[in-house]
């Protein structure tokens, strides 16, 4: 199978953990000191507006973070903490930032449905948090100078929402776009479908920069996001195409297979998104198993069943 065109990968950018840092007319930006296999440099707290401002993703539960926010915010009042989504290294730190600003905490009302075992991901679950107020899609917020408006976008996590900077047209993502790497997408929470139909609706919105959660901005949108897309469906295809050549397969046999050329410490992420691509395919009539529908069961094509 001839691979597709690679994704365009943005990695380079400048920062100090901890410093303030511009990124666009309305956006500053604050890096968290926690990388990782699944954060790349660490998380990114982005600052909206002046004076009375938006904070997009404050990141883990790390004082060091939280001050750093205060610090950049002084004299300032933040109004706003806009989490996409429930994992440890987003959410934990909206609670602390709040009760020190009295800031209001928005973020999808569903509660994720943890991922565990063997393969359960490093970058987890935030299993407490609750915010102060569950957005609804298309919900608009407004400051001086800056409007915000939530965007579902499920499929990385069932909560997950992106928000939109409409006077600048430009998008925090959260994790469902990086621009370092392919997102995970973790069952039983994450879906594969409704992931994908999620970057097909950010990239006909036809935003003009995304600020990820994790890594430097993506100035050239369209592009990325197609290859991004395409990825996705070689990805789907490469899964098909090695469960006809074997009959049948395990997720970790597939993984030994497809991921043999990447990293160890990121198998059991990719255990995640191939199951996640198996379970879209199991709901779409495509592919079959036998035994347990998730890591330990064994998949195969739905043709083969009916030609056993």
């Amino acid at each position: 199978m001839t691979p597709p065109v690679g994704i365009p990968y943005v990695r380079e950018f400048a920062f100090d953990y901890g410093r303030c840092e511009p990124v666009s007319p309305l956006i500053r930006r604050v890096v968290a000191e926690n990388p990782g296999p699944f954060t790349f440099t660490g998380t990114g707290a982005h600052i909206v507006g002046q004076g009375e401002v938006a904070v997009v993703d404050p990141g883990p539960d790390d004082p060091r973070q939280i001050e750093a926010i205060l610090k950049a915010t002084r004299g300032e009042t933040i109004t706003h903490i806009f989490v996409t989504h429930s994992h440890l290294d987003h959410s934990p730190a909206s609670r602390p930032l709040a009760d020190a600003t009295g800031a209001v905490i928005y973020a999808g009302g569903t509660r994720c449905r943890p991922s565990g075992g063997d393969d359960r991901l490093e970058a987890g679950d935030d299993l407490t948090f609750r915010p102060d107020i569950a957005l609804t899609d298309g919900q608009m917020f407004h400051g001086p100078g800056w409007t915000i408006e939530a965007v579902a976008t499920p499929g990385h996590t069932s909560n997950h929402y992106a928000f939109a900077l409409l006077e600048e047209n430009a998008l925090f993502p959260g994790d469902c776009v990086m621009g370092w790497s392919t997102s995970v997408v973790s069952p039983p929470d994450g879906d594969m479908g409704l992931y994908m139909r999620s970057l097909e609706r950010i990239r006909a919105r036809g935003y003009d920069a995304l600020f990820p959660a994790h890594g430097p901005p993506i100035r050239r949108v369209d592009s990325f996001l197609a290859a991004y897309i395409v990825h996705r469906r070689h990805r789907e295809k490469q899964i098909l195409t090695a469960l006809e050549t074997d009959g049948a397969a395990t997720v970790r046999q597939l993984v030994s297979r497809l991921y043999a050329d990447h990293d160890k410490r990121l198998h059991p992420a990719a255990c995640h998104s191939v199951l996640a691509h198996l379970l879209d395919l199991y709901r779409r009539g495509i592919v079959d198993v036998a035994g347990d529908v998730g890591i330990a069961g064994v998949w195969r094509p739905t043709f083969m069943r009916h030609a056993a």
